[in-house]
């Protein structure tokens, strides 16, 4: 009988069926674990906070302040084509809303060494602009807008820059 088909018999457990057993026991999980790690730092577009207890804190009053801001009915309009970033809001009866300042603060979901902020300049009534440069990817914008040192309106927003022509 050949060797190998002696090592396929169990008649008596050696070393080598002892060793087969380890590596293959060991190589699915060492295998797994590196499947897995590849697919969270690949795919994970979670939110980085400095401190989640905080933020948990505050959870709620930005819920209620978000659906009293969703509630007047405004829409907006925000523009990032990867060289400038343009807003422009409008209340429910379809007028233009006038602010004194926007700010719109863009940041990967993860990570913090692309972040901006920027505050946008009015190019023509409630609607603003700003020289933005920023790369291909996975965005999100938080525009914040304020009148008379108030905020008037806010919204978060998760973009998505497609890597286009001459990128």
């Amino acid at each position: 009988m050949s060797t190998a088909l002696r090592f396929l018999r169990f008649e008596t457990f050696t070393g080598w069926h002892m060793l087969t057993i380890m590596v293959l026991f060991f190589g699915t999980i060492v295998s797994v674990n590196v499947t897995m790690a590849y697919f969270a730092t690949s795919s994970w577009s979670g939110l980085l906070v400095k401190n989640t207890y905080v933020a948990s804190q505050k959870f709620d009053d930005d819920v209620a302040l978000n659906r009293e801001m969703l509630d007047r009915g405004w829409v907006s309009d925000l523009t990032i084509d990867g060289r400038s970033i343009s807003y422009s809001l409008v209340d429910a009866a379809g007028q233009p809303v006038i602010a004194d300042t926007v700010t719109a603060s863009i940041y990967r979901p993860v990570g913090v060494l692309e972040d901006q902020s920027v505050t946008l300049a009015q190019s023509g009534k409630g609607s603003f602009s700003a020289a933005l440069a920023v790369e291909p990817g996975q965005w999100i914008a938080r525009i914040s807008a304020e009148r008379d040192g108030t905020l008037i309106y806010r919204e978060v927003r998760r973009i998505e820059l497609p890597k286009g022509p001459g990128r």
